[in-house]
């Protein structure tokens, strides 16, 4: 691990607004939060949105700003890439923003029944190769079902075209209410002014794939907690790039 990184995590140690749970440590010290978020940190009782998968954490405190009266709690495993939206929050004085470093796998230890209302997907890895590792797959659709209000609010932002049609058959496959669904969210004239508002926020990397030409995909569906959910039976078509410019993951043209 190189020295800037170190210098991260050591100072990251220090910040109230961290909180480095992975699962080494989390078999080990239960998180004594979960459920308790209201109280214990935030100390009001405003909607809790997650972004996982957060990266930076660029977009997390983006979302603060824009929203002061709702609580924003960015999660990822990749701590040294959190610290910059961390130390963003707390140089601002940013109250509604907490970082969880965590892997999303184990995301239901950390928040109990109904103490999340939204979740955000913000150009996650569409992990085309394995469907149980999409973060709008079914397998983690449950897990947010242990936490999220029933009939709670999931936003998909992405630009990858096999993880935005993916994830539109799956709401389809489940009759999952959905609120907006485009596949060009920058260019859709049809936005109402809500939507429009997240407009204002694009990180680096998004900013990378419309330099590339790339459409920013959008879909933001209700999850209600009763029935049994299916992952859709289709094959789908793969991405043809990949990040900084690299050939294709893989030689198939499909993949379900």
């Amino acid at each position: 691990m190189g020295k800037g990184k170190l210098q991260k995590f050591a100072e990251m140690e220090t910040f109230e607004n961290v909180f480095q749970y992975p699962f080494s440590v989390i078999e080990q010290q239960p998180f004594e939060m979960t459920g308790r978020w209201h109280e214990d940190f935030f100390k009001n009782q405003n909607p809790i949105v997650l972004e996982l998968g957060c990266g930076k954490g660029e977009y997390t405190v983006e979302l603060a700003r824009l929203y002061p009266d709702r609580n924003f709690i960015g999660v990822d495993i990749k701590g040294a890439r959190m610290w910059t939206g961390a130390k963003m929050a707390l140089e601002e004085g940013l109250k509604n923003v907490a970082f969880l470093r965590t892997n999303i796998e184990i995301i239901d230890r950390f928040f109990g029944k109904n103490e999340v209302s939204e979740i955000w997907l913000t150009f996650s890895d569409p992990q085309m190769k394995n469907p149980r590792k999409r973060l709008s797959s079914t397998f983690f659709l449950e897990r947010y079902r242990r936490f999220l209000t029933d009939g709670g609010t999931i936003h998909l932002k992405t630009d990858s075209n096999f993880l935005y049609t993916y994830t539109n058959f799956m709401v389809q496959a489940n009759r999952l209410p959905v609120q907006l669904a485009t596949a060009d969210l920058y260019h859709d004239e049809s936005l109402d002014d809500a939507t429009r508002q997240i407009l204002s926020i694009r990180t680096y990397y998004e900013q990378m794939w419309i330099d590339r030409g790339l459409n920013i995909k959008y879909l933001k569906f209700l999850l209600p907690r009763e029935g049994e959910l299916q992952e859709p039976d289709v094959e789908i078509e793969l991405d043809d790039y990949r990040s900084y410019h690299r050939p294709k993951r893989s030689s198939k043209d499909k993949a379900k």
